[in-house]
């Protein structure tokens, strides 16, 4: 690798590293190649995120959102040169060439966050898919192209179907760990339909629960749903080879515990942000590695085919 590739890969961990704990948590068990790669993702991802989480009037971010596509495009045309001076471009576009990715997939994530620059807002669970699919989904499908299958691995051909689900499953859970703060930016993700259901489409501003609603009861809907999602996206874990199954079983755990808290402490969610602590998180990750996880779904897949 040369220096200039490897100077641009320098760059995208340690954006990862500063900016996204439980992603840099996770690829931490991948070997270095992997790691990199998902760290230029990541970085790529970052950058499409903080355009449209940022300051900037509407009609910037439409604009450089849209510049950012066109970057894209470079990349996946083979005109990005290892001398040039983005450094994200520069360790995507190796990463691109090293593995099959999916590039189309960061398309879809710049469409889902011009869905949050017009403010869109979800109907039903079926509306809010498609933003899920496209802000998580494709990052799942993308995140497969770096860690491939075994070669064999029983219904390998739905492996792109349960990284995207997978992906639908973390996307939820960051809905229900972020509800104030999206309050709090104008946004509203959860389905009009299920706030209506329980009381709850005065929105979520402060402390406490709208009055008169059914916050808990609106939360542990969205937790079963969000279980069930899981459930399904884990069929992943026997299709992968040890460490990359460690990578997602890792990041995916720390998500399961964090529903687990929510599931227990519905309001707060509207507190702060809930989070796991440092040693809770390692014991998610030695979990992962020692393979524990994919076992318990390779068992439970195969007497489901029985």
């Amino acid at each position: 690798m040369s220096a200039p590739v490897q100077a641009a890969y320098s760059y995208c961990e340690a954006v990862t590293g500063q900016q996204a704990r439980n992603f840099a948590y996770g690829i931490r068990l991948l070997p270095l190649e992997k790691r990199q790669a998902m760290s230029a993702l990541y970085a790529f991802s970052r950058r499409v995120d903080d355009i449209g989480d940022g300051e900037l009037e509407l009609e910037t971010k439409r604009v450089r959102l849209e510049g950012t596509r066109t970057l894209l495009d470079r990349i996946r045309d083979g005109a990005v040169d290892e001398d040039d001076t983005d450094p994200v471009a520069v360790a995507l576009a190796d990463a691109a060439r090293r593995f099959p990715l999916p590039l189309e997939g960061l398309d879809e994530l710049i469409d889902g966050v011009l869905m949050d620059v017009r403010g869109a807002t979800y109907e039903t669970w079926d509306d809010l898919k498609i933003y899920c699919r496209c802000v998580a989904g494709a990052i799942g499908r993308l995140s497969l192209g770096v860690f491939g299958t075994e070669p064999g691995a029983p219904g390998a051909e739905r492996a792109s179907e349960y990284a995207d689900t997978l992906g639908l499953a973390l996307q939820l859970t960051n809905i229900l760990r972020d509800v104030r703060e999206d309050a709090g930016n104008g946004r509203t993700y959860l389905p009009a339909d299920d706030l209506a259901k329980f009381g709850c489409s005065a929105g979520f501003h402060r402390a406490t629960p709208p009055p008169g609603s059914d916050f808990a009861g609106l939360v542990h809907f969205e937790v079963r749903r969000a279980r069930a999602l899981f459930a399904e996206g884990y069929r992943l874990l026997p299709m992968l080879d040890r460490r990359s199954g460690a990578c997602v079983a890792a990041m995916a755990g720390i998500y399961r515990r964090l529903l687990d808290r929510i599931e227990r402490d519905p309001e707060a969610v509207l507190r702060g942000r809930v989070s796991l602590p440092g040693h809770e998180k390692a014991y998610v990750a030695v979990r992962g590695l020692s393979g524990l996880d994919a076992r318990h779904i390779s068992r439970r897949t195969t007497r489901g085919r029985v």
